[in-house]
C-alpha cells in the first residue's frame, strides 16, 4: 500500500517531538508530510531535527497558517494522487501505539466508507465525545483517514476548503457521508468510527496563564466555527460542495445580520466571533 500522513503543524515547537515520537516513521509504505504553516517559532527546525536521516519524512515550511489552506494545499499540490489512503493529524497530538493500521483495516473492512474517525483517548469529555463519534460518524482533526479513491475524486473535481474555514473536519465529514454531493445524498456509513485508533491531546493546565489563553482563543473560534457552519450547511443542503466559496468571509455580509450570540454560556464568545467576523466581512 502506499499511504501518506499529513502532520499539520503551527507553532507546535514544543510538542512536535512528542507528536513524531510516536508516530511509526520507520514504515516504508508510509511518507510523512510535516506541514509547518505560518509559524515563527522553531517547528520546522525541532521536526527536522527529530527525522534526521528519514527519507520518508518531508518538512513542508508554508509561509500562510491555516488549516484549511493548508490541506488544500496537502491534497491539491503535495500529494502524489495515487495513495491508498491518507492520514490527517495536528502536531500537538499523539497516536496510540497501532492507530494507522487500526485505521487502515477499518477503511479496508468497510468498503463503503470515504473516512474512519480515530477517537480521543484523554480529557475530561473523552467519553461523551467518543459516543458522538460512533453515533453520529463525525471526524476530529487530531487524526482521521480517508480513502485513496475519495481523496483522487477530490483533486479530480478540484474541490477545496474554504481557505478561512475554521474546522476542517467537520466539512470533509460531510463530504465523505454525502460521498460530494449535497446533503440529499446523506449516508451515515460512509464515515466509520474505529475505537482501536486514538489520540491524547494535552489537557488544559490550570496554573498556566499562556494555557488559559489558548484555551480562550480555542473558544472565539468554536464560535466562529459554529457560525461558519449555519453557512456551510445551506451550501451543502442546496448545491452541494461546488457551492462553496474561496472563502467564507466574502458571504459574511449576507449572513451576518441573520446572526445572534447564544443565550448560554457561549454568549461571550459568540460576541467576540460575531465582531470579528464583521470586521473580516469588510474587508
Amino acid at each position: 500500500m502506499r499511504i501518506a500522513v499529513g502532520i499539520f503543524a503551527h507553532q507546535e515547537e514544543r510538542r512536535i517531538d512528542a507528536c513524531l515520537a510516536s508516530l511509526p516513521l520507520d514504515r516504508t509504505d508510509i511518507i510523512y508530510h510535516v506541514l509547518v504553516n505560518g509559524s515563527t517559532d522553531a517547528t520546522a527546525a525541532r521536526a527536522r531535527a527529530a527525522t534526521a536521516g528519514r527519507t520518508n519524512v518531508i518538512v513542508h515550511e508554508l509561509a500562510t497558517g491555516g488549516k484549511a489552506r493548508t490541506w488544500n494545499r496537502f491534497v491539491h499540490d503535495l500529494l502524489d494522487g495515487d495513495e491508498d489512503a491518507v492520514l490527517c493529524m495536528d502536531g500537538d497530538a499523539r497516536i496510540a501505539k497501532g492507530s494507522v493500521d487500526a485505521l487502515l483495516s477499518a477503511l479496508t473492512a468497510n468498503p463503503q466508507a470515504n473516512a474512519a474517525a480515530a477517537l480521543p483517548m484523554n480529557g475530561r469529555l473523552a467519553d461523551r465525545y467518543r459516543g458522538l463519534l460512533c453515533e453520529e460518524g463525525g471526524l476530529f482533526g487530531d487524526l482521521y483517514a480517508l480513502s485513496g479513491n475519495f481523496v483522487q475524486r477530490i483533486r479530480a473535481r478540484g474541490l477545496r476548503l474554504p481557505n478561512d474555514l475554521i474546522g476542517d473536519d467537520g466539512l470533509i465529514a460531510a463530504w465523505a457521508h454525502t460521498d460530494l454531493q449535497s446533503d440529499s445524498a446523506w449516508q451515515r456509513d460512509r464515515v466509520v468510527a474505529c475505537p482501536e485508533a486514538g489520540f491524547f491531546c494535552d489537557p488544559v493546565r490550570l496554573a498556566s496563564p499562556s494555557s488559559w489563553w489558548m484555551q480562550h482563543r480555542r473558544m472565539v473560534n468554536y464560535s466562529v466555527r459554529f457560525f461558519q457552519n449555519r453557512i456551510v450547511s445551506d451550501i451543502m443542503g442546496r448545491e452541494g460542495p461546488d457551492g462553496l466559496p474561496a472563502r467564507l468571509s466574502d458571504l459574511y455580509p449576507l449572513w451576518l445580520g441573520r446572526f445572534r450570540p447564544r443565550i448560554d454560556t457561549n454568549w461571550w464568545f459568540d460576541r467576540l466571533a460575531l465582531k470579528r467576523m464583521r470586521s473580516q466581512g469588510s474587508d
